[in-house]
């Protein structure tokens, strides 16, 4: 069969298909890995067992250095935080609060502008069109125009 006479809803579902397929290749390496660090987990925690104590030693010395230097990013990171934070203060202070204020003086401006064309221009033509229909109607009703 041609792939051009295929309906949409077989290449929906050869699409849906894939992207099934790609979730279980993700689920399926994130298993092996997941079980790769358990292992060296446990192989560790083996030899740590069986190791005199000079050897556990080295090991905690290194685990603590490693540590510091964990931390030393964190704290880094941490600093580099708070100036994005204060860029973003001052992104809000200087430039969104005047467009906003821009905007509110905008908005007021055009409550003003709706009611004085309301008041001085819709309200005197519908008053003129709804005395325009009641004198027809009176008209009418007095018999002078025929409809």
């Amino acid at each position: 069969m041609d792939r051009e006479s295929d309906s949409p809803n077989e290449t929906a579902q050869d699409t849906e298909n894939q992207t099934k397929n790609g979730v279980k290749s993700k689920v399926l390496w994130v298993v092996i890995a997941g079980l790769i660090i358990l292992g060296a987990l446990i192989t560790g925690i083996v030899f740590l067992a069986k190791s005199d104590t000079l050897t556990t030693s080295h090991i905690r010395d290194i685990f603590i250095i490693v540590l510091a230097l964990e931390s030393l990013i964190i704290g880094a990171a941490l600093v580099i935080l708070v100036v994005q934070l204060a860029l973003l203060l001052n992104l809000l202070q200087n430039e969104v609060k005047p467009i906003l204020e821009t905007t509110r003086r905008t908005v007021n401006t055009l409550k003003g502008t709706t009611a004085f064309l309301s008041e001085h221009a819709v309200k005197p033509v519908i008053n003129l069109g709804s005395m325009a229909a009641g004198v027809k109607r009176l008209i009418e009703i007095i018999g002078i125009i025929k409809k």
